[in-house]
């Protein structure tokens, strides 16, 4: 018993001595930090202020990235609508106002708002293209300074109710208006052959068909017709002038028929002695009561039968 009373009270001794090391070595709250004074923890000195001053310029840059994307905002007119005169719509964007397109713009349909006009201006030239489904360029129409540029298979103009006015391709040109009207001074010149069922002056005009070296051809199958309701008829020339019918007839149709430059026949002196002396021979010009005319001998009255004057 004394020996195990011994060990315990041993034991006790030692463990009491431990505890009161452990409490010892404990700092005592009272004295504060003063414990850890010979340990640094954190960031402290140069370091931490530029920490502070970094910190410091990306609130200055947050800052000013904010004004900047507000004030962008209100100057472009963002909303939730669109950009300024711009809106977004289902079906596609309107646009209210002046456009400047600084690249290309490809689009499939454009039109102006209802009841305004649509003005598109540029600068040296204006070109639109018209691919096929291959991607070439199957049309093009360019407005440029000084010109105006269509380059197609067919040009077609047409009026509100569809009937072609003009139509042009490789093989011909059609103009179906009523009346094509050529207002210049020097008329129009055609280096081939025209067809047209009409050639007529405007009202108080003249009417000049003219070649100026070559010839005049007026060729048709049925018949050509020359009229003038208010003024005359002329055809002049140098040479000679030929009217000539294979089958029918040529009708001067008038009250008077005048030819003043006629020759005219002066006897000889060996005519007026008696003797007769004809080198050609020359007839009397007589009309029948229709206008006919016809030649009779020289001497006698003008005298026909039936059959000439029908």
């Amino acid at each position: 018993c004394t020996m195990r009373e011994g060990s315990e009270s041993h034991h006790s001794q030692s463990d009491t001595r431990s505890q009161v090391l452990t409490q010892s070595e404990w700092p005592d709250k009272s004295q504060g930090s003063s414990y850890f004074a010979g340990y640094r923890f954190g960031i402290h000195g140069w370091r931490k202020r530029c920490l502070y001053l970094l910190m410091l310029l990306l609130m200055i840059l947050i800052i000013i990235n904010l004004a900047l994307t507000l004030w962008i905002l209100k100057v472009m007119h963002f909303s939730t609508e669109g950009m300024g005169t711009l809106r977004i719509l289902n079906e596609g964007l309107r646009l209210e106002g002046e456009a400047y397109i600084m690249d290309r713009l490809v689009l499939s349909h454009m039109r102006s708002r209802k009841g305004h006009p649509l003005a598109i201006e540029t600068y040296q030239n204006f070109t639109i293209f018209a691919r096929n489904t291959n991607g070439r360029v199957a049309s093009k129409f360019s407005l440029g300074k000084d010109e105006l540029e269509c380059t197609t298979r067919s040009f077609k103009v047409t009026d509100p109710l569809g009937k072609v006015l003009f139509f042009a391709d490789r093989n011909h040109v059609t103009v179906g208006a009523n009346t094509l009207k050529v207002s210049g001074p020097g008329g129009a010149v055609f280096g081939g052959s025209v067809q047209t069922p009409l050639v007529r002056a405007k009202s108080g005009k003249e009417l000049r068909l003219e070649s100026a070296t070559r010839t005049v051809d007026i060729t048709a199958p049925l018949g050509i017709a020359l009229e003038s309701r208010a003024g005359d008829i002329s055809a002049t020339c140098l040479s000679g002038l030929v009217l000539k019918a294979e089958k029918g007839n040529i009708y001067l149709d008038s009250r008077n028929i005048v030819m003043p430059n006629l020759k005219k026949a002066i006897p000889s002196q060996s005519h007026k002695k008696g003797v007769h002396i004809v080198r050609e021979p020359i007839y009397q010009l007589c009309a029948c009561n229709s206008g006919k005319l016809f030649l009779s001998p020289p001497t006698g009255p003008c005298i026909a039968d039936s059959r000439i004057c029908k």
